[in-house]
């Protein structure tokens, strides 16, 4: 191998490019594209972009049902970059925080036939970098995009290696230690830290748990706001205190503590979320008008961790039965669903009813 880079690695690079604002070559066969992520796109590199030939904004479907643009690939639409539409206009059809302010931003045209291969690996990149799912793109030969990325130093990557349902990433340990606990001074934390550049994720283990039998445990998504600032819009830092507390009074158990913020989307979309629901969409609604899925995390993070730690059959506390479904599609066995009703306030019930019919939470 030397000291070249693996395509883990080429993606890790491309995420952070894409966050940057900087260009980013992907390459499918015979074809390539130039992309830039919309959010952190420059005026400068669009001006650079629309000299390489006809630029697309690709939009997951969600985003295009928004803007009422075709989405003729079924999960994207490829809007066609309108020869007067400068930097701000390609950031308001990336962010729904200005579709109140500037609600006349079409019509939108859409690209319908040829391939969308590129432009879907291009979203899947921006949401594994946490960015809003709106790419600028300009397809282009293979030999052309191997020069301009010779020229320009830029990453490459083929959309083979770019995993569509975003995982689940490799895992290792790297780091344990005992760490007393408010609740149980028999704690000890696991780092795991993926193989792919992603944000590391915690085991939290109380006493000794025992391999041979079931085991209490609890996935829990970070929450910042709820977690640590006490925020009154969720019920996350509640089920964080409960579960925590509830392991240790059965005096063995774990908590895995995934940084999946915000069901998967990073703390910035959390807060546009936030932002559309003070204009009246529900949680669900608002993860739409960005470009997102109703949730975006991958639990198989958590099963693969479970998996690692020696444990094959869990007691789950969740109140999600769909989580119950995604461990036991992972070969665990879930004994026991464990109710866990903390938490709600006049602040959240709202949210906590979507979450009850819409996503299925027994609440």
């Amino acid at each position: 191998m030397g000291l070249g880079l693996t395509p883990l690695e080429r993606l890790a690079r491309a995420r952070s490019d894409l966050r940057m604002g900087v260009a980013v070559v992907l390459r499918d066969g015979d074809g390539a594209a130039v992309v830039v992520a919309a959010e952190t796109a420059s005026a400068e590199r669009l001006a650079e972009l629309r000299a390489l030939g006809p630029v697309d904004v690709a939009l997951t479907d969600w985003r295009a049902r928004t803007l009422k643009a075709r989405a003729y690939d079924g999960d994207l639409a490829r809007v066609l970059l309108p020869s007067d539409a400068d930097i701000d206009w390609v950031r308001a059809t990336a962010d729904p925080s200005s579709d109140l302010a500037w609600p006349m931003k079409g019509p939108y045209l859409s690209r319908r036939g040829g391939g969308a291969a590129l432009h879907r690996a291009a979203i899947a990149l921006c949401k594994q970098a946490h960015l809003l799912p709106a790419v600028l793109v300009v397809p282009m030969p293979l030999e052309a995009a191997a020069a301009l990325a010779e020229g320009q130093e830029l990453s490459r990557v083929d959309i083979c290696d770019v995993p569509l349902d975003g995982g689940p990433p490799a895992l290792e340990e790297i780091a344990a230690a005992r760490v007393p606990l408010e609740v149980s001074q028999a704690g000890k934390v696991r780092v795991f830290r993926p193989l792919d550049g992603g944000e590391e994720h915690y085991a939290v283990e109380i006493g000794a748990p025992d391999r041979s039998r079931a085991v209490l445990c609890r996935l829990h998504s970070a929450c910042f706001t709820g977690d640590l600032l006490g925020s009154l819009k969720c019920d996350c830092g509640p089920q964080l205190h409960a579960a925590l507390g509830q392991i240790a009074g059965e005096g063995a158990g774990v908590l895995l503590y995934l940084n999946q913020e915000g069901r998967g989307i990073g703390l910035a979309n959390k807060m546009r979320a936030y932002a559309l629901q003070d204009q009246g969409f529900d949680t669900v609604e608002a993860n739409h008008r960005l470009g997102f899925e109703d949730d975006e995390r991958d639990f198989r993070i958590g099963a693969n961790i479970l998996t690692t730690l020696g444990f094959s059959e869990i007691r789950l506390m969740t109140n999600n039965p769909r989580k119950v479904a995604m461990m036991q599609g992972c070969g665990l066995t879930v004994v026991e669903r464990v109710p866990l009703k903390v938490g709600r306030t006049r602040f959240n019930t709202r949210y906590l009813d979507t979450k009850a019919a819409k996503s299925g939470h027994l609440l």
